[in-house]
């Protein structure tokens, strides 16, 4: 694996991480967590974006 690659399969994880954080936020807590997991998914959104952005610059 070069580091592209690398980088590829760790912009899908972060997505799909995120994704979950984001539907924890909004289908399980109810409280002032959710909107805690929801920050966090969104934080893990902003990081995926920086490594597809990186894709072919590194």
């Amino acid at each position: 694996m070069n580091k592209n690659t690398v980088l590829a399969w760790a912009t899908w994880i972060m997505i799909f991480v995120g994704m979950g954080m984001i539907a924890l936020g909004a289908f399980k807590y109810d409280e002032v967590a959710g909107y805690g997991f929801g920050a966090v998914g969104v934080g893990f959104f902003a990081i995926a974006w920086v490594f597809n952005a990186l894709k072919g610059r590194v």
